[in-house]
């Protein structure tokens, strides 16, 4: 082995001891848009929530827990109808298959998930062509989109555009947000020219929470939205995309064609909507929470901290004058768990673990792993 992996190795090591030692509860994870429970602590909770039978299980992700879910969902969305599906990947291409019908080329940003992590799945598999709009930035303009329009229906062989997906906030531009008055604007063109129109809104309920604003502002300039729920819903897996009945009734079909019918969901959908309720309100106390928290930081000497404009739940932080494995390591110890930093810079997630503790206490942690 390396030396640089051996450090590697015993720095995880000691910080799983550190964590394994943790008192219940009280610990912060700085890291990650949910909780990152252990897989002892995952069955515990699926103990506890099939105690009393209230979980009736699904016949290969139908009925059931499964169905009580999607319903809430799309209650929550404001959407006729929700359908559960393994991952956002797919959620967000059968999304894409259904606007686009026999229109085969669809709108997206560069920096989406769909466009740069998801191996050409629309090419691949649906025979849908991506044409990505404002590379480097999360918002994309109506100008990006008219100017791609044009370039699409002016060639020598005219190309249709069959549907728009916007993701917001986008993961790869720090959970920067996309500018909500431009998400209104390329709503009304795409709906005066038949386009569809599909929200990636993987972490939209944390969105809402920076934005203050409610679900249905975004939803409703959308024909589908697609939600995570293991992010920051805990489920060890899943998503939701929801939209018109006409459109998903029968989605069920085109899940088990792609090989995603799994014989029984319900391990997912019990946590998920175990965790919905109340979401909202933990989740709103511990961004209050945390920007007191990094308002402190930013007026330490101690501490250099980088924010992306109109973003949510992400920052970076630099410790002055320690090093930054060391760090770590001291901030581990003092209860709060952080990924390994990059070139000095910790990237820091706020999730709803932030609102364990009082704003004093957790930026004490960040004082006290200074040494």
């Amino acid at each position: 082995m390396h030396r640089r992996g051996f450090l590697a190795t015993t720095a995880l090591a000691s910080l799983q001891q550190i964590h394994a030692a943790d008192p219940a509860g009280v610990r912060v994870f700085a890291y990650g848009d949910g909780i990152p429970w252990t897989p002892e602590e995952y069955a515990k909770l699926l103990t506890t929530l099939t105690a009393d039978s209230r979980v009736e299980p699904d016949e290969y992700s139908r009925g059931g827990v499964v169905e009580k879910l999607e319903t809430r969902m799309a209650t929550l969305l404001g959407k006729e109808a929700a359908v559960w599906l393994p991952t956002g990947t797919l959620a967000n291409q059968l999304a894409i298959r259904i606007l686009c019908g026999t229109k085969k080329r669809a709108f997206v940003q560069a920096e989406s998930h769909l466009y740069r992590d998801c191996g050409d799945c629309m090419q691949n598999l649906s025979g849908i062509n991506l044409v990505p709009l404002a590379p480097g930035r999360a918002t994309a303009t109506i100008e990006d989109v008219e100017a791609a329009a044009s370039d699409s229906m002016l060639g020598r062989v005219a190309t249709p555009i069959g549907a728009v997906q916007i993701e917001t906030p986008v993961r790869r531009r720090m959970g920067q947000r996309v500018n909500l008055d431009q998400i209104r604007r390329i709503s009304a063109w795409a709906r005066e020219r038949n386009i569809g129109l599909h929200l990636d809104g993987a972490r939209l309920f944390i969105e809402t929470a920076y934005s203050n604003t409610e679900i249905s502002t975004y939803t409703k300039l959308f024909d589908t939205v697609y939600v995570s729920l293991y992010k920051h819903f805990n489920a060890a897996s899943g998503a939701i995309l929801a939209g018109p009945k006409a459109l998903l009734t029968d989605l069920y079909h085109t899940r088990r064609m792609y090989g995603a019918g799994l014989p029984q969901v319900w391990p997912f959908a019990a946590v998920a909507l175990h965790t919905l309720d109340g979401f909202d309100a933990r989740f709103r106390k511990a961004v209050q929470i945390s920007e007191e928290v990094i308002s402190r930081l930013q007026r330490n000497p101690n501490f250099q901290t980088e924010r992306i404009p109109e973003g949510t739940n992400v920052f970076r932080l630099r410790v002055v004058n320690v090093n930054a494995p060391v760090y770590q390591l001291r901030l581990e110890t003092a209860g709060i768990s952080a990924r390994i930093p990059l070139n000095d810079w910790f990237s820091l997630q706020v999730n709803e673990t932030w609102a364990r503790l009082p704003a004093d206490e957790i930026y004490g942690r960040f004082v006290t792993a200074l040494g």
